[in-house]
């Protein structure tokens, strides 16, 4: 296991990257405590600002091109700001039902699911962890 490659990407990869573990992480402690609390808003906020910060600097990366400098990934981009823009409008509206399903999906979907797909040959994130 080597951070080098990580390094190598470029500060756009390297930044995307790093606010991706850092989301990860987060989210883990949000999913372990109590629900409701100032500490959860807290949390919950800094947790969405790294999921805007892992969306938007998807943007600039293009390794893998379909549509012009876009992929598919570039699409759930797009679903995750939506779905973070509509789950925190549905906890300020009292919705909490809407508002943990869609902080779930987010969790699950664009960052685990996503993240496991960086995990295939060629990818940054497989070189560091399974090497070359």
């Amino acid at each position: 296991m080597s951070i080098v490659p990580l390094i190598e990407s470029g500060p756009v990869v390297m930044a995307h990257a790093l606010a991706a573990l850092a989301a990860l992480g987060l989210g883990l402690v949000q999913l372990a405590q109590s629900k409701g609390g100032p500490r959860h808003c807290v949390i919950g906020y800094a947790w969405s600002g790294l999921m805007i910060g892992v969306a938007l600097t998807s943007f600039w990366i293009h390794d893998l091109r379909v549509i012009g400098p876009f992929s598919p990934i570039h699409i759930l981009s797009v679903g995750t700001l939506v779905g973070l823009a509509l789950a925190l409008l549905a906890a300020r509206r009292g919705n909490i039902r809407a508002h943990r399903h869609g902080m779930l999906w987010l969790f699950f979907a664009a960052l685990i699911g996503a993240g496991a797909f960086t995990l295939l040959p060629g990818r940054v994130m497989h070189l560091i962890v399974f090497g070359q």
